[in-house]
């Protein structure tokens, strides 16, 4: 386990994490027309469509795991929300808190083992996190009149498991993916990266 080398932010740190955030910001808004889009494919069962939910939680656990320090993934999940809200969210200004929860949610895994470990099993648990905040948030505002049994047992259930899978294993796998290409060569998770 290594820890953090320092909690203060530097220049790049909050340059890079506002290019993550942005750029998810954007990808957010076009991910909010495929949620739109593909409801009709999911009317088999509505809650299945929380299979594809991770996608709107990865900027934190990126952020995360990419600048290493504290409060890195509640920023990235919360700018990331602001920027879709500033280009057209249908959940208009809502989003912003829900991003807001679901930043809280990712940056708890990292909090929870003082920012010293950054592998595979505590991104899991920063998408995991954030996707318990992410059903918690949609079971508050969203699901409160729908049944319990039939919808929001199973769409909170299938929220956390995509936010694990997509946002948590995915974005580690994204991690390794951008070390390897040298862009995050200042930063640890960079430095990381084995020989090719």
């Amino acid at each position: 386990m290594k820890q953090a080398s320092n909690a203060r932010w530097r220049t790049v740190d909050i340059v890079v994490a506002s290019v993550i955030a942005v750029a998810f910001g954007v990808i957010f808004w076009a991910w909010n027309l495929v949620w739109s889009a593909t409801e009709g494919a999911f009317t088999f069962f509505p809650p299945a469509q929380a299979v594809i939910y991770g996608v709107w939680l990865l900027p934190g656990v990126l952020g995360g795991l990419v600048i290493r320090k504290p409060g890195a993934a509640l920023y990235c999940e919360f700018v990331a929300a602001f920027v879709s809200v500033l280009l057209g969210s249908q959940w208009g200004m809502v989003a912003i808190l829900q991003g807001l929860a679901q930043g809280a949610g990712a940056e708890a895994a990292f909090l929870a083992v003082r920012y010293r470990s950054f592998r595979l099993p505590v991104a899991i648990g920063s998408g995991a996190l954030a996707g318990l905040a992410a059903a918690l948030f949609d079971q508050w505002r969203y699901y409160s009149e729908l049944d319990f049994d039939s919808f929001r047992l199973p769409v909170f259930l299938i929220t956390v498991v995509s936010a694990a899978v997509i946002a948590g294993a995915g974005g580690w796998l994204l991690t390794r993916a951008l070390a390897q290409t040298g862009v995050l060569d200042r930063f640890p998770a960079g430095r990381e990266r084995t020989a090719v």
